[in-house]
């Protein structure tokens, strides 16, 4: 039995705080318990009788304090065999805010949405006061009061609280800032029988609330990423916008590091913007953290600040990881249903490797060992169990044969060579000469180069270089001719790259062949350092890391010049004291042209970024969902359900896992428990603005789904957007709108 509960450690006077509970694993039924002691009182926060995993969020109203308090919170787990009890420490904070900013959700549509901005002030003191409560003015959007009658003074005695209420139409994209201030002022009406007073001290209160203002529509980006190497020689490269973009949602940018893997470190914590709720996605987002580290460590580079952030991440993936864990010592997707081969040796190796940097408990490594050896035939080849990740993997030979050698590749990394091994790869020398996919060829010039296996190496690296796809200094390689997957492409030719660099005996050609896949490579990272998928990345990273290792000089600078065709002019200066520095300067003229050149000794990289909105487009890959909108506009508040349908009508038996991700109408609240224990639904999160469901898979039938919604008062409604997709090959998606009956 695991149990976890969260709260902020110092909890400000009077204010609401949340309390999160999550139960893993209950093998009986529990009674779960939750209590704050609080001046020798006890007063239950929480109390549930549960029989199965359970996660529950909730807000709880801290006492007042008129200093800072030290209390406890206590948490009792009983069953009729188990027995435990926790208590930990939390300060109350003596808080007393004169002024609070409210809004009904902090992110909005530009120009077309009208929503109430609200304004409580408090008065803790003893006597009446006299308020006046102004918003600060900005060009960023216009406030007008909410009715003719709203008045901005007025009277609050002790203890007493006023809201004041506006319309806020904000008119800018991005950021928003919405300043109040409050101040006490003198005057001559009497309140409830008293004359006010002018406090000495706090007189006025300022606050400052953050709003997010979105384009409508739908985001899409692009980059453009090069290892650009001082030869003298320019690139340039064409911003350009579709005529239906959405007026004044673009954004540009161009970055500079003098380091490839610069921009990963940058975002170690947001490689993808993906959700991460399973066990694949956990252990795919913790892994690049280890490959950094291993960089960064071998070249002498990684500082205390760096450690500490990344082996955080480390730790709390490491954690989450074994809520995917079964008694057996497999892993699967969610934690639930069979074991999965493929995952259980990614934790495999992935805790393998964390070792060396945080603790692991040697048993969470060797139990997914012995679990996966039971899975080994006596030929030496592993059986799968659960499905590939991708199933656009799959080739001309047996996917046992792809399993074993992610298995053996996997315990050779770990440094074993046991029997296991030996087995596993006399399984693998059975199908060298069969015909075999790219992909599956490439993870066995890997899995060879890593058993020493020279000879077997130099056969399948010449079978790659002749179906290697090259172009402008470039190479890379594709499942098929037909196959257009990039997250595949990218992950074969990592494969490949890992399988050049990993031999004792590296020559300056070898290195000339690695810096061209590396070349291909860096052009399909996203603005974030990451690529498409998961798989991808973590492979990519890892042997983008390898490379750098390889190449990595401690001398030497470069000046990167980009400049405009009208002369809008950017310069960055790269040094050995700066190398790891992310720099980024926007810019202005988009559409537009820009040149890059890099003079000086040392490679750098370099990306433009550009953003912007269009309408959500309406054509279909694979994938296609429609939804329709059912409502009570009497009702108060107003009710809104969304019935959406989710279709599959590819070639393949299914597709991967689907994300569907909702966006929410600004002014709504979802209720997204209608979706939850639906067949396929595996997992449903509500984050910011956006519900995000994930579907095991889907088939050539429709799948129904339903989400109900409650509205708050928001003027001139737009639509929100749903958006499906394949997990692992991001481009099958599909877009709808809907919006409200009542707007």
């Amino acid at each position: 039995i695991v149990f976890m509960v969260t709260f902020p450690a110092v909890i400000e006077s009077g204010s609401e705080a949340k309390l999160c509970v999550s139960l893993l694993k209950p093998n009986e039924t529990l009674q779960l318990t939750v209590y704050l002691l609080y001046n020798n009182q006890n007063r239950t926060l929480l109390q549930e009788r549960v029989a199965e995993e359970f996660h529950r969020c909730s807000q709880f109203k801290a006492p007042r304090v008129e200093a800072q308090s030290v209390q406890q919170i206590r948490v009792e787990v009983k069953g009729k065999h188990f027995l435990m009890a926790e208590t930990r420490k939390v300060m109350f904070k003596s808080y007393n805010p004169l002024t609070f900013i409210q809004t009904d959700k902090p992110i909005y549509n530009p120009g077309q949405t009208e929503f109430e901005l609200k304004a409580t002030v408090f008065n803790y003191l003893s006597k009446c006061i006299m308020v006046k409560v102004t918003p600060a003015p900005s060009s960023d959007y216009t406030l007008k009061a909410s009715s003719s009658d709203e008045q901005y003074s007025s009277c609050l005695c002790a203890n007493g609280r006023k809201t004041f209420r506006w319309t806020l139409v904000p008119s800018v994209l991005g950021v928003l800032n919405v300043t109040v201030s409050a101040a006490a002022e003198p005057s001559q009406t009497v309140c409830n029988n008293e004359i006010v007073s002018v406090p000495d001290r706090g007189r006025i209160d300022t606050v400052t609330r953050s709003l997010l203002v979105q384009a409508e529509g739908t985001e899409q980006t692009k980059s453009q990423s090069w290892l650009l190497c001082p030869q003298g020689n320019s690139v340039s490269e064409e911003l350009t916008l579709p005529e239906d973009v959405i007026e004044g949602s673009a954004r540009a940018s161009v970055s500079v590091l003098g380091d490839i893997l610069g921009r990963a470190l940058k975002n170690i914590d947001g490689l993808l913007k993906m959700p991460y709720g399973c066990g694949e996605q956990n252990i795919a987002l913790l892994s690049p953290n280890i490959y950094i580290l291993q960089y960064l460590e071998s070249t002498e580079q990684l500082t205390p600040a760096i450690r500490e952030k990344a082996t955080g991440f480390l730790k709390s993936g490491y954690q989450r990881q074994l809520n995917y864990k079964h008694i057996t010592g497999g892993y699967s997707t969610f934690g639930t249903g069979e074991e999965n081969t493929w995952l259980t040796a990614f934790v495999m190796r992935t805790f393998g490797k964390a070792q060396r940097y945080i603790f692991i408990d040697p048993e969470n490594i060797n139990s997914a060992k012995k679990w996966l050896i039971s899975k080994q035939k006596s030929n030496g080849c592993f059986v799968r169990q659960g499905s590939l990740f991708n199933n656009r993997m799959k080739g001309g030979v047996s996917d046992d044969v792809t399993m074993t050698a992610y298995i053996t590749a996997s315990l050779l990394e770990l440094g074993q060579t046991d029997p296991v091994v030996r087995k596993g790869l006399s399984c693998l020398k059975l199908f060298v000469n069969s015909r075999k996919t790219t992909y599956t060829t490439a993870l066995l010039a890997y899995t060879f180069t890593l058993a020493g296996e020279n000879e077997i190496r130099g056969q399948l690296l010449k079978q790659l270089d002749r179906s290697a796809i090259s172009g402008d200094g470039r190479l890379h390689w594709s499942q098929s001719a037909s196959e257009d997957s990039d997250s595949l492409s990218v992950e074969i030719s990592s494969y490949v790259l890992l399988a050049v660099l990993s031999t004792d005996k590296l020559s300056a050609a070898d290195l000339g062949y690695a810096n061209r896949i590396v070349s291909w490579l860096v052009r399909q990272q996203n603005p974030y350092g990451g690529f498409s998928s998961t798989q991808d990345t973590v492979v990519a990273l890892q042997a983008l890391a390898l490379y750098a290792t390889k190449v990595y000089s401690p001398d030497g600078s470069s000046t990167v010049t980009v400049q405009s065709a009208n002369k809008e002019t950017h310069s960055f200066e790269v040094n050995q004291n700066n190398k790891l520095l992310y720099q980024e300067k926007s810019l202005q003229n988009v559409p537009g042209e820009y040149s890059v050149i890099v003079n000086g000794s040392n490679c750098v990289s370099v990306q433009m970024a550009l953003f912007y909105n269009i309408p959500t487009p309406t054509d279909t890959s694979t994938l296609s969902v429609k939804a329709k909108t059912e409502g009570d506009c009497k009702k108060n508040p107003q009710t809104l359900s969304i019935n959406f349908t989710v279709k599959y009508i590819g070639l393949l038996d299914s597709t991967n896992m689907v994300i569907v991700d909702i966006k929410i109408l600004s002014g709504f609240t979802a209720d997204p428990s209608t979706l939850k224990g639906m067949p396929l639904v595996e997992r449903v999160d509500s984050k910011d603005d956006h519900v995000i469901m994930y579907i095991n898979k889907v088939r050539d039938k429709e799948l129904n789904m339903i989400v109900r919604m409650q509205l708050l008062p928001v003027k001139n409604l737009k639509p929100a957007v749903i958006k499906v997709y394949d997990y692992y090959q991001p481009n099958d998606q599909s877009e709808t709108e809907y919006s409200s009956l009542c707007a």
